[in-house]
């Protein structure tokens, strides 16, 4: 990780604050003290929070995230533009365009046409226009390169705003805060830390120490990007590796798989499936064939063939003559009466 010492801090004047009659109350907490007639910052604070700043930047680096550094005053223009080309990534180092992010669909018209006149200068078409056309052109063209050549490849918005002097860049704070946009600013005495994600207490007049912080935070995204690289190319050989130790399978390994990944499932319509036989059990017999019950008819029982196919065997016709049924005989009465006459006197 990109880290900043105490002894780069001294050498770098990033301790030097503004006069004691020009502070911001708001950066009471980061002031050690004050020496004739200056604030001196603390350079314990700046260490440590350079550090959490540093490391967010890695990690958005690392996750592939886009930066911009912004630093318009005189000191911080030309580290901006270096550092921000060493590292790829977009810059703003002339004059911040009011709305350059709130409005950022506008300033892309302004870009395509700055695109535009670089066209017509390569095909020849500019050279068909009079003088007069062709030095409008050129200023033009020199007014949108100037205040938009940092940012001619950026397609969308940035995650992140690296900024020097968040008092001169106070539009691109609140245009940052408007929109979500992460803010990594130098805070120096005078300015008020408001709207600031991770603020780094430091001078942000010198010219060695805008250059000191432009320089480390281009290293932590160089960083953060090699990192994402590096991780890319480990899962990539990985993934090749596991690839490469797997053996292709052969086309019996593959019946005899699909073989005993159907017995172990069974088929669902009506084929046999597998039983489980604890250890020491008698094996289970066989069961006879089953008869196939798509396409073969079932066949009939022989007995029942057998008595559909008999001939019919030959009956008497059945007697319909109503019986007769004889009449009431007085004689028949009186042969019971004396069966009961003979009983009794036997059971006397």
């Amino acid at each position: 990780m990109a880290t900043v010492t105490m002894k780069e801090l001294l050498e770098a004047g990033v301790h030097f604050g503004h006069q004691v009659r020009r502070w911001n109350p708001k950066m009471k907490e980061y002031i050690f003290g004050e020496r004739n007639g200056i604030y001196i910052i603390d350079l314990q604070k700046t260490q440590r929070l350079f550090k959490e700043a540093v490391k967010f930047v890695t990690q958005q680096a690392m996750d592939g995230k886009s930066f911009m550094f912004v630093g318009t005053k005189r000191q911080a223009q030309d580290a901006v533009e270096e550092e921000a080309k060493r590292c790829g990534q977009y810059y703003v180092n002339q004059r911040w365009l009011g709305g350059l992010l709130t409005n950022f669909q506008t300033v892309q018209k302004s870009i395509q046409r700055m695109k535009d006149i670089e066209a017509m200068r390569t095909d020849g078409r500019a050279d068909a226009l009079t003088k007069k056309e062709r030095l409008g052109l050129d200023r033009e063209h020199a007014a949108l390169e100037k205040n938009l050549a940092g940012i001619r490849d950026m397609r969308s918005l940035p995650h992140v705003i690296f900024i020097i002097d968040s008092n001169k860049e106070e539009i691109a704070v609140h245009e940052a805060n408007k929109l979500g946009i992460a803010t990594v600013a130098i805070v120096d005495t005078n300015c008020s830390p408001d709207g600031i994600d991770y603020i780094v207490p430091g001078n942000d007049d010198a010219l060695r120490a805008v250059r000191l912080f432009a320089a480390k935070m281009a290293d932590a995204i160089i960083e953060g990007q090699q990192m994402l690289k590096e991780g890319g190319a480990e899962i990539s050989e990985e993934g090749e590796g596991a690839e490469a130790a797997a053996s292709p399978e052969t086309p019996r390994e593959k019946s005899e798989r699909r073989e005993r990944a159907g017995r172990g499932r069974g088929d669902r319509r009506g084929q046999r499936r597998t039983t489980y036989v604890p250890p020491g059990a008698p094996a289970i017999p066989e069961p006879a064939a089953v008869v196939a019950h798509e396409t073969q008819p079932v066949e009939a029982a022989p007995a029942a063939a057998a008595a559909v196919e008999a001939p019919p065997v030959d009956r008497a016709p059945l007697d319909t003559t109503p019986l007769e049924v004889p009449a009431a005989d007085s004689t028949n009465d009186a042969s019971v009466e004396a069966l009961k006459a003979e009983k009794a006197e036997v059971g006397e």
